[in-house]
């Protein structure tokens, strides 16, 4: 199984705070944050991944970071089952996950689970597996819960002058997709979930949409289709939240390796800089440009570019057609990147219910 080290010791030296809380006056955060160590995991249908973060002044430092593609939910859609080959695999990328939490001396963690674990019929069963042999307990979230997690993770990167701004995270067996609210009344509040007025989880990701229209040679007529399916499975949430796309300064702002990817080829950079990624905007022509140039790649093409890799080579054009049905639902002149996300959000939630930046809170 091949891990993803480059991207995670990169996060571990340069990822700060996503969404930092209101600063009282007068009170000297960088005196008072406590240095102890949260971990949050989050598990989905084609990753695992992991942060281990301390807090630091309005935000947090990464210490650690683990990232692993273990395709967990391959084949869950024909046979609505975790295949015993994929439970192998996650297992062993959860333990490696433990290790890293003990070694850093954890006093909080939390370990989610989101669509493949939601959907399978053996998902129940999985969950008592890692508690048996791993020592992890996996909470399999809702769509509620995972769509608010990827807003409190990354609303931090929408413009602060955009009066409504449309947040979708990719995934591999499910989009969340939300319509925030940025006018001035709203924008201010330290829980950006305040702001949320429409959201929608879409029952369809790059693993999914892959498994049924084949990843490797995908012609401009597959691509269409699977747009075509996924702007289907849009419609309900376009009409409740198209205003969205008329507001001033209305942006798009996208966290996962879809968007992440994208925006590194695009950069044509020898290998990924998640420093040159995150919070990057993209021009709509620009994004256009950069799918229209992986859909002229073959796969093989694909899986040597050191900023997609082999194990997203099959996976990366069903996430561009899921963009392109987000793209042509809310049409926007912006496309802000977050390298950022459900972990962000999970450890933001943490260090806030356990009080690490109020007044008069000092290290441990």
């Amino acid at each position: 199984m091949v891990s993803v080290p480059a991207r995670a010791a990169e996060y571990a030296e340069t990822a700060r705070a996503t969404a930092p809380p209101p600063r009282a006056a007068g009170d000297d955060v960088s005196r008072r944050t406590e240095r102890r160590a949260y971990a949050a995991l989050d598990l989905g249908t084609n990753n695992c991944r992991l942060l281990i973060a301390e807090p630091a002044p309005y935000g947090f430092r990464v210490i650690d970071a683990f990232s692993r593609i273990v395709r967990l939910g391959e084949g869950l859609g024909s046979t609505d089952r975790l295949s015993d080959d994929a439970i192998e695999r996650t297992v062993d990328a959860l333990a490696v996950c433990l290790g890293k939490m003990r070694s850093r001396g954890v006093v909080r963690a939390k370990s989610i689970a989101t669509a493949a674990c939601r959907l399978a019929v053996n998902g129940p069963a999985f969950v008592d597996r890692v508690h048996r042999e791993v020592g992890l307990d996996l909470e399999v979230v809702d769509r509620r819960t995972e769509a608010y997690l990827a807003v409190t993770g990354c609303a931090a990167l929408a413009d602060r002058h955009a009066e409504s701004v449309v947040i979708f995270d990719i995934g591999g067996g499910s989009t969340e997709i939300v319509w925030l609210d940025g006018s001035a009344a709203l924008a201010r509040s330290a829980d950006p979930t305040l702001r949320i007025r429409a959201w929608d989880s879409l029952p369809v990701g790059v693993v999914t949409l892959a498994e049924r229209y084949g990843g490797a040679d995908v012609t401009r007529p597959v691509f269409e289709g699977m747009v075509e399916e996924v702007a289907d499975r849009l419609t309900k949430f376009a009409l409740i939240a198209g205003a969205a796309a008329h507001a001033p300064n209305f942006h798009l702002l996208g966290t996962s390796g879809t968007v992440t990817t994208l925006a590194a080829t695009h950069l044509r950079l020898p290998r990924y800089d998640r420093r040159r990624i995150d919070g990057l905007w993209m021009r709509d022509r620009e994004v256009t440009d950069a799918i229209d140039g992986l859909l002229a790649t073959r796969l093989s093409d694909r899986a040597q570019n050191p900023c997609i890799g082999r194990d997203r080579a099959d996976l990366v054009l069903a996430g561009c057609a899921i963009l392109e049905a987000i793209r042509r639902a809310f049409p926007s002149e912006r496309l802000r990147i977050a390298d950022r996300g459900l972990r962000e959000g999970l450890l933001m939630n943490m260090m806030r219910e356990d009080g690490v930046w109020r007044r008069g809170v000092r290290p441990g």
